[in-house]
């Protein structure tokens, strides 16, 4: 049927189940946003700035495991958004990114926002395109979400000219084609990569979100534990494994390779599953693993494995099936005495689980202690806390997967709209985006986003007056450089002026609570979980946030 394309590209959209537009208006998109009026299987979910409208997207991205619609306007809406998409782009989240520009017609002119969108985009996105053909629109955005959705996952972005959807368009409407990549090695591979692991006296197993994204949790927790190996976390911000099992040692890859290369140095067996290797701001660049460690790399991302450090055997494969194939083949290749000496090791590892989390008394402790005692067993949390990540996985660790999400890629300001994205992929849960009061900042305004579009999401603050993280990270730079501590540099100070969260947050529409002393904390705690609308906590802390 001949329409225009800007109505096109939304029956296009519809075709894939696509039930959000996460944006912020232009000029240049005015013709698809107004054919946007005539449908009502598609919601426009309106942001003050396009970093809010990314990070909205990503948090609904990852929380349904489908990809999202992100509109940005032309060259400068894209630029607004590209630390934000940096982060999907490390994070591997599925999105198609749409942005439009002024016209094919008007290329030669350099006028007022001309920009080569494509190569903007290309850094941050997988892949990245323009449409300059009438008649290939609906082709190129089939490919986009083809391309969003197949391992590795992660953003790809369109450039749509206002005066190619203005015209005439006769594509039809056929649903995206998406991938299946359950592949599974053949069986020869499989019996190498156990003969490999079996009979370690020191195994080790690396995870990382792979492990979410093919569904491989229960897989992965039965291997590692034929094994009896210790599981570390790197590339990790969604529930790869119940984080109360006792084998899990926590997260590495953050900040030093030297924390990464301490922990695996030992290993006679390694297995990584869903991660690159490893992601630190600041890598070992030498070669961490033991010279005869025997290294098996399952991933469906053929580009991570052995891309910093050699493997013994690397397997381009879906985690779930191939970890299900592996645990029967152990099953038949470990003998007694191996199967003794992994139960002895998670016997050992069960017996120093402490039953409850450590609490110092503080009031970050007191908060969180408070709020999992209250707080449903299907809490969602999005954890941006950073420097009071500790504290807060230790009282709500994610366990259920699909429950708990980090930031991730570096980026600041994901915590509050991560928060807004799982709560509209879950209207029917509890969901608290933690961050800190430095990264809150950087997307605050997502509060009017929350309010206009009733979604009741949480959030707290854990708010230091600093940002705490550059204290401690400049300490190791002193101690690596042999200087002497001495005060921080003032640029990391933010208590002045004293940021007023909960002023801001009704200035928006929602309500919010300080909280600056353990007297207060059931109160908040209580409020806070009331009702379905959106609400804030200041909490005002110095030990971490």
């Amino acid at each position: 049927m001949a329409r225009q394309g800007n109505a096109a590209i939304i029956e296009q959209f519809i075709a894939d189940g696509i039930p959000y537009m996460f944006g912020n208006p232009g000029t240049v998109e005015q013709g698809f946003l107004d054919a946007l009026e005539n449908y009502d299987e598609i919601q426009y979910v309106l942001t003050l700035q396009e970093t809010v409208a990314a990070g909205i997207a990503d948090g609904f991205a990852r929380a349904t495991g489908r990809p999202a619609l992100l509109q940005l306007h032309s060259g400068v809406g894209l630029g607004n958004a590209i630390g934000m998409l940096y982060q999907s782009k490390r994070g591997h989240t599925p999105l198609v990114v749409i942005a439009g520009e002024s016209g094919v017609q008007y290329e030669s002119m350099d006028a007022q926002m001309a920009a080569d969108l494509v190569s903007m985009a290309r850094p941050v996105t997988k892949y990245a395109t323009r449409v300059t053909d009438p008649g290939s629109v609906l082709r190129v955005l089939r490919r986009a979400m083809k391309m969003a959705m197949t391992p590795p996952r992660g953003p790809v972005f369109v450039a749509l000219p206002m005066d190619v959807l203005d015209a005439v368009n006769s594509e039809p409407v056929v649903p995206s084609t998406f991938l299946d990549t359950a592949a599974l090695p053949v069986p020869a591979l499989l019996d190498r990569a156990a003969a490999l692991l079996a009979g370690a006296e020191r195994p080790l197993v690396l995870i990382g979100d792979g492990v979410s994204a093919s569904g491989a949790q229960e897989e992965l927790t039965r291997v590692a534990e034929q094994l009896g190996a210790d599981i570390w976390g790197v590339d990790y911000s969604e529930v790869n494994l119940d984080a109360r099992h006792p084998l899990y040692r926590g997260q590495l890859g953050h900040m030093f390779g030297e924390v990464s290369t301490g922990a695996v140095r030992d290993a006679d067996a390694v297995l990584i599953v869903g991660t690159y290797v490893f992601p630190e701001v600041f890598p070992d660049t030498g070669t961490p693993f033991r010279e005869d460690a025997r290294i098996v790399h399952i991933d469906l991302d053929g580009y991570e494995i052995a891309k910093n450090h050699p493997v013994t055997l690397g397997l381009v494969a879906d985690p779930k099936a191939t970890l299900d194939a592996l645990a029967g083949r152990l099953e038949a290749r470990l003998t007694g005495a191996d199967r003794d000496r992994a139960a002895d090791r998670l016997r050992r590892r069960r017996a120093e689980r402490p039953p409850l989390p450590a609490d110092d008394g503080s009031l970050l402790h007191t908060f969180l202690r408070e709020l999992a005692a209250e707080a449903p067993e299907d809490l969602m949390v999005f954890d941006e806390a950073l420097t009071a990540a500790g504290p807060l996985n230790a009282h709500l660790p994610g366990r259920l997967p699909g429950h708990w999400f980090s930031t991730r890629g570096g980026s600041l300001g994901v915590g509050i709209p991560g928060a807004l994205g799982i709560k509209l992929a879950h209207p029917d849960k509890t969901v608290i985006g933690f961050t800190g009061d430095g990264g809150s900042m950087y997307t605050f305004q997502a509060l009017y986003t929350a309010v206009r579009h009733g979604i009741g999401a949480k959030f707290v603050i854990c708010n230091n007056r600093s940002y705490k993280l550059l204290d401690l990270n400049i300490e190791q730079y002193w101690r690596e450089r042999g200087v002497a501590p001495h005060a921080y540099p003032t640029p990391f100070d933010l208590s002045r002026p004293d940021l007023g969260f909960t002023e801001i947050a009704r200035g928006f529409g929602v309500d919010g609570v300080r909280v600056d002393d353990k007297s207060q904390v059931t109160e908040a705690v209580k409020r806070m979980l009331a009702d379905d609308r959106p609400f804030l906590i200041d909490l005002r802390t110095t030990e971490g946030g």
